[in-house]
């Protein structure tokens, strides 16, 4: 193993428990049947949220703090300018892990009374009992919820519910790297080859230590696996030295772990084929701390994650001469934008991108300074057949936009096309009147065929008259 590695092991008796399979808890007073819900607890060295007690199911659920940026614009932006000092600019949220199977009641316990509480995304219809310093409330399926309680947006609790493991892998398989409970301090990064798996275990936390080259964990060759319910960390890395994951290979699985404060993007995917992504949960605060960035990248798809970081969240990029991109699915994830774009292409695009679907997606919060949904092309390539489709935003600042020009990201003499592009059953809250832009660069490298279908605002269908676009943006049809 390519790595070094310093571990402060949980109780061995939870070791025994999780190898075995976690013990399984009923929840009689769930609708619909009883629940079956497993929970591990956290290790004993890691300090635990004093904002909220969780249960889940009726088994007790530990809640860990994550550093999120803060709640004010100006400190947000000095996270993400400052990027030296950017983890100095942090305030923190709580979340807690666990895996269900069937409808589980949810507990939640504050220090304080609650009067007010929202559970997010608005679609999913959840609408919490309140009394006294709880709040519950029956949870169906697998879900990323967030909840906000008193009006505080900032220091929310994220409840990361996946579905339960029916077939972990062994402890004892030479093809696996398996993390058992407790924090392992990983120093020179953990390499996953070929046919290898590694499983980070509930209760596990990889903790990335110093600047050491590479990320704290790289995924590279043919079929490689990433899986389990522990956490990766890089709060041990200074900032802009170390992702928490690499991609570079193909047939790839990356399933259910959770990424922590990154000190540089979280998980850069180049050159890479047949990716899937599921119940990746990512959550950051420092400056560059994207969270998935398709790089060069073909047939990969990203599926029931969520997102909080103070960069892009989920974004293609092209690099020169690496290889074009294409046939790329985004869908049901849960997005909390906090600087930059939520879902976008762009902006270094030096090679042809085509066929990148963002589909059935909730956008909870965007207070950031750049777009919501965005294709932004600042090089020469092509890029066509870009969809938006069954996207909910629930708070925006600036909307969409389809961009060509040039920008301090260029690298190419000559600005490229778009080709393609189209918003389908949006839903939106943005503010009035709300920012749409369509620009293209000149009549030579513009914009050609953006179609808005059933996109309301505010409550109200979209118009024409709403789209800021210039001379060079053609084809644009709006419906209905």
């Amino acid at each position: 193993m390519d790595f070094i590695l310093t571990a402060y092991c949980a109780q061995c008796c939870w070791l025994l428990v999780l190898l075995a399979g976690s013990a399984l808890f009923a929840d009689p007073a769930a609708a619909g049947g009883p629940a079956q819900v497993r929970a591990w607890p956290a290790p004993k060295e890691e300090p635990l949220s004093k904002d909220f007690v969780v249960s889940a199911g009726g088994s007790d659920v530990p809640v860990y703090v994550a550093k999120v940026a803060p709640g004010d614009d100006a400190l947000r932006w000095k996270a993400m300018d400052d990027a030296a000092h950017s983890g100095d600019y942090a305030d923190h949220a709580s979340f807690a892990p666990f895996d269900m199977s069937g409808p589980a009641t949810i507990k939640i316990t504050c220090p304080q009374a609650v009067h007010a509480a929202r559970v997010l995304p608005a679609s999913y219809h959840i609408e919490p009992r309140i009394q006294g310093r709880t709040l519950t409330f029956t949870l169906a399926e697998p879900r990323n919820l967030t909840i906000e309680v008193n009006g505080d947006w900032v220091h929310s609790l994220h409840l990361f519910a996946s579905p339960i493991e029916a077939d972990a892998p062994k402890a004892d398989d030479p093809n696996v790297i398996y993390f058992g409970p407790g924090i392992h301090e990983v120093r020179d990064g953990i390499r996953v080859t070929d046919g290898k798996t590694l499983y980070v275990a509930g209760g596990a936390i990889l903790r990335g230590m110093g600047a050491a080259g590479g990320a704290v964990v790289t995924l590279s060759g043919n079929h490689v696996a990433l899986r389990g319910r522990g956490i990766i960390d890089g709060t041990g890395c200074p900032t802009h030295t170390r992702s928490l994951l690499e991609v570079h290979g193909s047939d790839i699985t990356i399933d259910g772990v959770i990424l922590r404060d990154s000190s540089t993007w979280n998980v850069p995917m180049r050159r890479s084929d047949r990716v899937s992504v599921t119940n990746l949960r990512i959550l950051g605060c420092r400056a560059n701390s994207d969270g998935i960035d398709i790089c060069n990248s073909r047939d990969v798809t990203v599926d029931n994650c969520f997102i909080r970081t103070l960069d892009d969240l989920v974004v293609i990029k092209a690099d020169k001469d690496q290889g074009e991109v294409h046939h790329v699915l985004v869908h049901n994830c849960v997005l909390w934008n906090q600087v930059a774009h939520a879902l976008s292409v762009g902006a270094e695009l030096r090679e042809n991108v085509d066929d990148v679907k963002f589909e059935n997606c909730d956008v909870i919060h965007d207070i950031g300074r750049e777009w919501t949904l965005r294709v932004y092309h600042c090089d020469g390539a092509t890029v066509s057949n870009i969809s938006f489709d069954h996207i909910r935003i629930e708070e925006s600042r600036r909307l969409m936009s389809v961009w060509v020009g040039k920008q301090i990201w260029s690298r190419d003499s000559e600005r490229g096309h778009i080709r393609g592009v189209t918003f389908s059953d949006v839903r939106a809250v943005s503010r009035t009147p709300p920012q749409i832009e369509l620009r293209g660069f000149d009549a030579g490298h513009g914009i050609d065929g953006v179609k808005f279908d059933d996109v309301v605002i505010n409550g109200a269908p979209l118009v024409a008259a709403e789209i800021k676009a210039n001379e060079f943006a053609k084809d644009v049809i709006v419906r209905p």
